[in-house]
């Protein structure tokens, strides 16, 4: 008895669900489901993504001596930025690499630190 009523109402159900969506044709909702993930995709993903990619580039052009960055794991301190992307950064006394600009991690922006200055003691 309850599987006659069950099945009464599936058959219902599908007839609702056919007069409901019988006026527009399969293509489009297809079309309108694919835009909707689109959008969530890129409001989730891709505009984050390119937001602090925006804010990454902002911050490797800002880059000044006295800056605090962060290359391969290495923080260091810049003291001196050539036209040509390059950088000097101090990771310790008396040792200075040369990275390119674009190899910077991240960026430090400290108000509290105080520019420091190369010591020469002796001299």
């Amino acid at each position: 008895m309850f599987i006659k009523e069950a099945l009464a109402q599936t058959a219902q159900t599908v007839v609702a669900t056919e007069q409901a969506t019988a006026g527009t044709p399969i293509g489009m909702k297809i079309i309108a489901q694919f835009a909707l993930i689109f959008l969530v995709l890129y409001f989730l993903l891709i505009r984050p993504q390119q937001k602090k990619l925006k804010k990454h580039e902002s911050d490797l052009n800002a880059i000044t001596k006295g800056t605090k960055v962060v290359v391969s794991g290495i923080l260091g301190m810049v003291t001196k930025v050539e036209d040509n992307g390059e950088l000097k950064i101090k990771i310790a006394n008396d040792v200075e690499i040369s990275v390119l600009r674009g190899y910077v991690s991240q960026v430090i922006f400290d108000e509290k630190t105080p520019v420091q200055k190369d010591d020469k003691k002796g001299a």
